[in-house]
C-alpha cells in the first residue's frame, strides 16, 4: 500500500471539477502541466486564467522531499516558525554526507562515525515534526521519492534541484530553497511565477546503444544551460510512450541541467507497470479511474506549437548516443565523433573512471543494461581499461540487483560498489588526497552535471556524462572516443572481439525485494521529543533571525565581480564543505571562494577597499562587516545556475552582502536570495557590467520607493571620483518586498504565527 494514499485520493478526486474551470476560464485545451498547476491552488478552484512568465501564483503542493545536506538548514528555519507538526506529508533523505572511497560498508560505517551528530539532529527534529525519516544507506533521495512517494499528477517541492525526477511519474515536482520548502512545511502557499511550457514531441523508439538518457542530452544541447528557464518541459507523443517510468525520470532528472523549473510525462501503461511493480496498485488503480486528467489534452498533442510555448520534436530512430561534456552538461558530441573535437581542445583521450548511478541512473533498469555490457567484457576476455565505480539508486534497488547477480557482474570486472548514495556525483568522493594538484584525466559518468571540480574536487578532471551502458563500453575500452557501434576491441588472447547491444530488464523479472528499506516512520505525537543542538559543536547551530537591510544603501563596496559562469558550486562549494551546512557561520568560510574575480581572474582573491589589500573573499567580506560597511556582488548570465542549495544565498547575506546585481539569475537562486531579505537585481543593459570597476562604490538612490515593476536606480562612484547612473530591474511582487523589509521570509511567517 502506498504512502499517505488518503492524500492522493483527496487529489485525484479534486482534480476533474478543477481541470473543468480551469478550461472554462482559460477557453481552450490544456497541457498536462497546466492541469496539474490549476489542480494544485491555494485557492482551489481557479477564479482567472493566469499568464504565462509572469503572474506569480500561490499553489498547495501534496508533499515536500529534503535531502540531509539541505535538510539541516530546512529544519533549522523550521524550528524557528513556531509550529508543532508540518502541515503537509515531508520525508528527509540521509544520502549527501557519505562519502565515497573504500566501498558500501566501509565508507558508510565512516560517515555514521564522522557524521551522527548531524543524522542525530535530523532523526530527532524528523520525529518530533511528523517527518518521515529515510535512514543512511537507505538510498538517494530521487530513487527512493519515485519508488515510495510520487504520484501521477501529484505536485511536490524538494530542497534539491533534482526534485524533478519525479516527473518520470507524472509528477509536477520542483527544486526550492529550504526556506520554500518551510512555508509550506508551515502550512503556508508556495509561490512561483506561473512558468512557461515548452514541449518535447518523441517520435519513434529507442533501440541498439541509444538510452533515454540520450533524450536529455540531445535537449540539453538544443536548449543549453539556460534555454529551459522559467519553463515546464512536457514530454509527450508515441515515442515517450515506449520509454520506461525510470527512463522517464532520468529525462526529467538532467532537465535541471537547462534550468527548466521541471519535466514531466503523461500518466501511462509504463507508469502503471512501475507503480505495481513497486506495491503500489492502490494508486495505479485510482489514477486508472481519472486517467484523461493525468495527461495532456487531445488537441494539445495534436497541434502542439498553438498550445505550448517552444516546441522540440525528437525523432528516437534516428538518436544517436551521445558523450555531453567537459564541464558543462550542454556541450554535446554523438558517440564517433569524438576524437577530432577532443584533439582540438586537448581532451584527454585515455579514460581512467566510469562510474555508473547518482540519482539520474540508478534504477533497476540502468544497472541491469550497464551489467550486460559488463558481462560481455568477461565472457569475451576483456580487462576494464578504466576503473569501475557503481552507486545503487536505493536499499530496495541494491538488494533486488545483488540478488539477481547484477552487482556481482561488475565486482567480477573490480568495480567498487558503493553505498546507495549520491557519492562521487555531488563531490563525495575521495579520489585525491590533494585534488587541486591531482594530474589532468577524463573520466565519463551517467551523472547529471560535470562542472569544473564537481566530482573529484580536481579542477583538471574533464567529466564527460553518458548513459550507463555507453559509460560501462567506454570504462571497457578506456577511451572516449571509443565507438561501440563499430569499434572493435583486443582481448586477452589477442582477438579482435566487438560489444553486442545491451539488453536488460524495465523492472526485476522476480519482483523488486528487500529487507530493510531503511524507513523511519516519526511518532504520532512528538510533542515530548527533545532536539539538542551542542552549543559548541563545530556542524550544527541555532539560527539567529535576520535584521532587515533597509531602504537607505549607500556607501556600499565591491565585494567580488565574478567573471564567467558563476554557479552554486562556485559560491558554496560542496565535497568536504558538506559537513557544515548545518552551521552557517563555518559554511559562510566558503562563500564565493570558486568565483574567478574578473579584475585578476583569479578565484578567491579579491581585494579590500579599505585597505587595499588582496585577501580570500570570506576573509575579506568579514572585515567589511566588522567595519559595518554594506557589500555588493555583481555576476554575469545565469548567475547561481544548479543545485538549489539555499546556502548560496544564506551566506553572502550572513556576511553583511546587500545586493547581488547580474546579467541574468538561474531561478531558484534568484528565489532564494528574496527569502533570505537580500535584494537580487538584474542589469536593465546588459553592458553595464562592463562599467563596474575594482574600488567602485555604490549608492541606491530610489530603493526607498522599492515598488514591483519599477527599476531602481543606482549611482556608481569609481576611484577617481567620476560617476555612472545605471538602471536595474528586479521581479519583486508586494509580498516578496514585505519579506526584505522584514529581514526574510522567515521573519515574515514567524510574525505571522505570532498574530
Amino acid at each position: 500500500m502506498a504512502f499517505d494514499i488518503d492524500m492522493i485520493k483527496k487529489v485525484y478526486a479534486e482534480m476533474p471539477a478543477r481541470i473543468a474551470k480551469a478550461r472554462e476560464l482559460t477557453g481552450k485545451p490544456l497541457t498536462l502541466s497546466e492541469k496539474i498547476l490549476y489542480s494544485h491552488l491555494w485557492e482551489g478552484k481557479t477564479s482567472k486564467a493566469f499568464t504565462r512568465g509572469k503572474d506569480y501564483v500561490d499553489f498547495a503542493p501534496d508533499r515536500i522531499a529534503c535531502q540531509d545536506a539541505t535538510a539541516q538548514m530546512a529544519l533549522l528555519q523550521f524550528m524557528q516558525a513556531g509550529k508543532d507538526k508540518v502541515a503537509v506529508p515531508t520525508t528527509v533523505h540521509c544520502d549527501h554526507l557519505i562519502q565515497a572511497k573504500e566501498g558500501a560498508d566501509k565508507d558508510l560505517q565512516h560517515a555514521m562515525n564522522t557524521s551522527n551528530e548531524v543524522f542525530n539532529f535530523l532523526e530527532s527534529v524528523s520525529n518530533k515534526y511528523g517527518i518521515g525519516f529515510w535512514k543512511p544507506g537507505a538510498g538517494i533521495i530521487h530513487q527512493v521519492v519515485l519508488e515510495n512517494y510520487a504520484f501521477p499528477g501529484g505536485m511536490m517541492i524538494g530542497t534539491d534541484s533534482h526534485t524533478v525526477n519525479a516527473g518520470g511519474l507524472g509528477m509536477v515536482a520542483i527544486g526550492v530553497g529550504g526556506a520554500d520548502a518551510v512555508d509550506v512545511m508551515a502550512g503556508m502557499a508556495w509561490e512561483l511565477k506561473f512558468p512557461k511550457l515548452i514541449g518535447v514531441k518523441l517520435t519513434g523508439k529507442l533501440s541498439g546503444w541509444t538510452a533515454p538518457k540520450d533524450v536529455i542530452l540531445k535537449v540539453a544541447e538544443i536548449l543549453t544551460v539556460k534555454g529551459g528557464t522559467g519553463a515546464i518541459v512536457e514530454y509527450f507523443g508515441p515515442g515517450a510512450e515506449n520509454l520506461s517510468c525510470t527512463g522517464k525520470g532520468t529525462i526529467c532528472n538532467m532537465g535541471a541541467e537547462i534550468g527548466a523549473t521541471t519535466s514531466t510525462f503523461g500518466y501511462d501503461e509504463s507508469m502503471e507497470r512501475y507503480l505495481r511493480a513497486t506495491d503500489r496498485e492502490d494508486i495505479a488503480d485510482a489514477a486508472n479511474e481519472i486517467k484523461e486528467h493525468l495527461t495532456g489534452d487531445a488537441e494539445v498533442y495534436e497541434n502542439p506549437e498553438q498550445y505550448f510555448d517552444q516546441v522540440i520534436e525528437i525523432d528516437l530512430d534516428k538518436l544517436m548516443p551521445h558523450l555531453n561534456g567537459p564541464f558543462t552538461p550542454d556541450l554535446a558530441t554523438e558517440v564517433g565523433t569524438m576524437r577530432p573535437k577532443a584533439e582540438k581542445n586537448d581532451w584527454p583521450l585515455k579514460v581512467e573512471w566510469g562510474l555508473i548511478g547518482s540519482c539520474t541512473n540508478s534504477s533497476y533498469e540502468d544497472l541491469s543494461r550497464a551489467s550486460s555490457i559488463a558481462q560481455q567484457a568477461i565472457d569475451k576476455g576483456l580487462k576494464t581499461k578504466a576503473e569501475f565505480g557503481i552507486n545503487p539508486g536505493s536499499e530496495k534497488v541494491r538488494y533486488t540487483t545483488e540478488r539477481d547477480g547484477i552487482l556481482g557482474i561488475f565486482e567480477k570486472l573490480d568495480a567498487k560498489i558503493f553505498t546507495n548514495a549520491c557519492g562521487p556525483c555531488i563531490g563525495q568522493w575521495a579520489r585525491y588526497e590533494d585534488p587541486k594538484n591531482a594530474p589532468k584525466n577524463s573520466i565519463v559518468h551517467s551523472f547529471n552535471r560535470n562542472f569544473a571540480k564537481r566530482a573529484d574536487g580536481n579542477p583538471n578532471t574533464h567529466a564527460f556524462v553518458a548513459s550507463p551502458e555507453m559509460t560501462a563500453a567506454i570504462a571497457i575500452a578506456g577511451r572516449l572516443d571509443f565507438n561501440p557501434i563499430t569499434d572493435k576491441l583486443i582481448n586477452e588472447d589477442g582477438e579482435e572481439v566487438m560489444l553486442d547491444e545491451p539488453t536488460g530488464w524495465e523492472l526485476p523479472p522476480k519482483g523488486f525485494e528487500v529487507k530493510d528499506d531503511g524507513y523511519l516512520a516519526p511518532k504520532e505525537d512528538g510533542s515530548d521529543v527533545e532536539v539538542i543542538v551542542d552549543p559548541d559543536s563545530e556542524r550544527l547551530e541555532l539560527l539567529e533571525p535576520f535584521v532587515p537591510i533597509g531602504r537607505d544603501i549607500k556607501g556600499a563596496k565591491l565585494l567580488i565581480k565574478a567573471f564567467g559562469k558563476c554557479t552554486t558550486d562556485h559560491i558554496s562549494m560542496a565535497g568536504p564543505w558538506l559537513r557544515y551546512r548545518g552551521h552557517l557561520d563555518n559554511i559562510s568560510n566558503n562563500c564565493l571562494i570558486g568565483a574567478v574575480n574578473a579584475y585578476n581572474k583569479k578565484t578567491n582573491w579579491v581585494k579590500n577597499q579599505m585597505d587595499g589589500e588582496y585577501d580570500a573573499v570570506p576573509k575579506t567580506q568579514r572585515a567589511y562587516k566588522a567595519a559595518g560597511v554594506p557589500t555588493v556582488v555583481v555576476g554575469d548570465h545565469n548567475y547561481g545556475e544548479g543545485s538549489s542549495r539555499e546556502h548560496a544565498a544564506m551566506e553572502p547575506r550572513f556576511l553583511g552582502v546587500v545586493a547581488v546585481i547580474v546579467k541574468s539569475f538561474a531561478r531558484i537562486h534568484e528565489t532564494n536570495l528574496k527569502k533570505q531579505g537580500m535584494l537580487g537585481l538584474t542589469f536593465a543593459n546588459e553592458e553595464d557590467y562592463d562599467l563596474i570597476q575594482e574600488d567602485d562604490t555604490f549608492n541606491f538612490l530610489d530603493l526607498d520607493q522599492f515598488a514591483p515593476d519599477k527599476p531602481l536606480t543606482i549611482e556608481i562612484v569609481h576611484k577617481d571620483g567620476s560617476k555612472d547612473t545605471i538602471k536595474v530591474n528586479h521581479t519583486y511582487n508586494d509580498a516578496q518586498i514585505a519579506w526584505y523589509d522584514k529581514g526574510s521570509a522567515l521573519n515574515k511567517i514567524k510574525e505571522e504565527n505570532a498574530a
